[in-house]
Order: structure tokens, then C-alpha cells, then sequence
């Protein structure tokens, strides 16, 4: 007998579903069977992954909006209709791109990119989703954050902190609302390779020698693919996970053992 999680029925909302992690998860989501609302801050990114999706047989619709915008958000959940999963995938620093350096350097302005999309963007889009949810006694709600908030990493600290609080504020979550039937959990990455294709095998000399050093603290010497992510979201927004909730799990190739 094949083992299978069915999500027929049922309709999900990925943000930052226009590329990497976020496409393997709205494909992985809509092969279950569900329905999958794609969201992107790039409209024609979404539509493609939703394109995607109907061209294998699926259910689909581009949702693009800015995670950052409370508004938008708000305004976007209610034209999908009733939201049962909630994947917050959006993340990393949004349109802007990501600006590393020492703390010691930095201006509250600089941090307000991270804030954004990876605290704001998430309370957000679960703000929108959740009366809907307790309405139905039911729902699902998975947050990506990253080892940097679990591990720490150097130059990173507004950005590690911003996934911090996105983990905590999923934890809380998890406990307000779980007497509706509804779970909150987070899956930390370790680093993602974030092209489509074999980067690894076409990387310069340099560029495998600084991946060399990257890989020295995992025990699977390899970045994460975005299959690597997708199966596991999959399994928490399905009925075989109704018992777990306030949880985070790692992905990362053993970067991180027993923390």
C-alpha cells in the first residue's frame, strides 16, 4: 500500500513562491492535491509557477503581493478566499537584497529590510490568515527561518534576529490557537543552493574552494535543494501532522546536531 498525504480540498498560500524553496513548495503542495495560491513581490514570477502547476494538472493562482504591506496582504487573502495552509516562505531581505557587514557598522536603517519580510512580513500574512481558520476549527501554518537564528552567524545579526522573532512569534501562535485545531510550526534552513540547476558542478575554482570552506561544518557535504525542504512542509500542513505543533525543525545537513 503506497504511502500518500492527500490535500484535496484544501488551499494553500506560499509567499515567496516564485522561485526556489518556494516553488518546490507550492509544486509539492499542489501534487497532494491541493490548491495553491502563489505569491511573489515579482507578478510575472508568480505567474509562472502558477502556470506551472496548471500545466501539470493542478490547481493554481498567482498572488502577488508585498509581504512587508499589511494592506496588501490583508486585501490579497481575501480575494484567494479561505486560506487552510499558510506556508510563510517569503524571506532573506525582499526587492531590496541582503547587505552584510559588521553590526557594529550598521543604522537601524539598515536593519528594517530584514524586519520586514522575515518578522512583519510573517505576523502579516498569519494576521490575515487566521481568522479564517478559527472560523473552521482548522488550519495549518508553517514559517521558514533559518539556522541563523537557531546557530548564530557572524554579520548577520539583523537578519538572524528577524528570524528569531519569527520563530518565537510562531511558538506563541502555536499555543493561542491550538484549541481551534490549528498548528504553527517553523523549518530552519542551513544554506539553500538557490539555482535551478547542477551550480555546484559548473562553480569556478574560487567559487568551489569558498564552498569547500562553507561545508566544513555540515555532515552532508552539500547546500540544500529545495526537494529538500518541500517534503517536510508538506507533511506539516497535512492531517498526519495534526499532533504536532510549536515546533521547529531543522533542514541543514546536520550543520546544527541536537540544538
Amino acid at each position: 500500500m503506497p504511502f500518500t498525504i492527500d490535500l484535496e480540498g484544501r488551499l494553500a498560500l506560499v509567499t515567496g513562491a516564485g522561485q526556489g524553496v518556494g516553488r518546490a513548495i507550492a509544486l509539492a503542495l499542489a501534487s497532494a492535491g491541493g490548491a495553491v495560491a502563489v505569491n511573489d513581490f515579482v507578478p510575472d514570477r508568480a505567474e509562472s509557477v502558477a502556470e506551472e502547476i496548471r500545466a501539470a494538472g493542478g490547481e493554481a493562482v498567482p498572488a502577488p503581493f508585498d509581504v512587508s504591506d499589511f494592506d496588501a496582504v490583508m486585501s490579497a487573502v481575501e480575494r484567494v478566499g479561505n486560506v487552510d495552509i499558510l506556508v510563510n516562505n517569503a524571506g532573506n531581505a525582499g526587492p531590496e537584497g541582503f547587505n552584510f557587514g559588521p553590526f557594529a557598522q550598521t543604522r537601524p536603517s539598515d536593519w528594517a529590510r530584514y524586519f520586514g519580510v522575515n518578522l512583519f512580513g510573517v505576523m502579516h500574512c498569519t494576521r490575515a490568515a487566521l481568522p479564517g481558520m478559527i472560523d473552521r476549527q482548522d488550519g495549518r501554518v508553517v514559517t521558514i527561518i533559518s539556522d541563523a537564528a537557531r546557530w548564530g552567524e557572524p554579520y548577520m545579526g539583523a537578519y538572524a534576529a528577524a528570524k528569531a522573532g519569527a520563530a518565537g512569534f510562531s511558538r506563541s501562535v502555536a499555543r493561542e490557537v491550538g484549541r481551534h485545531g490549528i498548528t504553527a510550526n517553523c523549518v530552519a534552513l542551513g544554506s539553500i543552493d538557490p539555482s535551478e540547476g547542477p551550480a555546484e558542478a559548473e562553480a569556478t575554482p574560487e567559487e568551489a574552494d569558498r564552498l569547500h570552506k562553507q561545508l566544513r561544518g555540515y555532515i552532508i557535504r552539500r547546500r540544500g535543494r529545495p526537494e529538500d525542504v518541500s517534503g517536510l512542509v508538506t507533511f506539516l500542513v497535512s492531517p498526519l501532522a495534526s499532533w504536532i505543533t510549536g515546533q521547529t525543525y531543522p533542514v541543514n545537513g546536520g550543520y546544527t546536531v541536537n540544538q
